[in-house]
């Protein structure tokens, strides 16, 4: 282990990192076909600032989202840092779910095919490949959509609607996807996409889907001893590979 893994970061290099990786996040996201523009929200902790939230100020494109650029916002809707206003429904989704989830990373999409699923009466995502299989179990589902979220007491019923999954399936809405790290929250919301779609595509064919048994859906969440790249490792490897993608092909995040 190099040297570098041994120091904790300081504060100033924590809040750089983070916000680097954020701004990566948004333009993944348009590289990934997962945003609607200007809308919905992906939203960080500060890091060792609790109740203090980074979020790209609404207005900005996604495919231009800098590290500069993102404000810090708490969840009466004060901006504390930078400059750009705060979307309502931003504020009162997903500062409630941080403070009552003690999650780090909120990512809240319209993505097209999870959406799509969504919009089905029967939701629920099957166990019927090896990637859905990883996710089974980890999903709550809010089957009462009550409209655009004005007040924070949406936020905190979405919180309760989670029941301690790190994944929320919005019925008539869209995803809502927590996490650790933002390697690790990017990762679900980049699988959870790629799943909805196999599923919807599978149940277009009008032929019944072959479902995994519970024995085999274990046996896949179960880690191999002899794995030589654990959960917390292939997330940090995925995430910097997507981050090189960014650079390539829409540089000028790091700003």
């Amino acid at each position: 282990m190099s040297v570098s893994h041994l120091i904790s970061p300081r504060p100033a290099d924590a809040m750089a990192e983070a916000r680097v990786q954020l701004a990566a996040a948004h333009r993944l996201a348009v590289l990934h076909e997962l945003e609607e523009g200007i809308d919905n929200h992906f939203t960080m902790t500060v890091p060792g600032r609790e109740g203090e939230y980074l979020i790209l100020p609404f207005g900005l494109h996604w495919s231009e989202a800098r590290a500069s650029d993102l404000i810090v916002f708490d969840e009466r809707g004060r901006v504390l840092e930078g400059h750009g206003s705060l979307e309502l429904s931003a504020q009162c989704i997903h500062a409630p779910i941080h403070r009552l989830t003690g999650t780090r990373v909120v990512l809240h999409t319209h993505q097209t095919w999870t959406i799509a699923l969504n919009m089905l009466q029967d939701n629920r995502l099957l166990p019927a490949s090896q990637t859905a299989a990883f996710y089974h179990g980890l999903i709550a589902y809010d089957d009462d959509y009550t409209g655009v979220a004005a007040t924070l007491a949406e936020g905190e019923r979405l919180a309760a609607a989670m029941d301690g999954k790190p994944i929320l399936f919005m019925k008539n809405h869209g995803v809502l996807v927590t996490g650790d790290t933002l390697a690790q929250a990017y990762r679900r919301l980049y699988r959870i996409e790629r799943v909805c779609r196999n599923q919807i595509l599978a149940l277009s064919t009008g032929r019944p889907l072959q479902l995994l048994s519970d024995e085999v859906v274990a046996r896949v969440q179960t880690p191999s001893a002899d794995d030589r790249h654990p959960r917390g490792e292939r997330e940090r490897l995925f995430f910097e590979a997507m981050m090189r993608i960014v650079d390539r092909e829409l540089p000028g995040y790091r700003d």
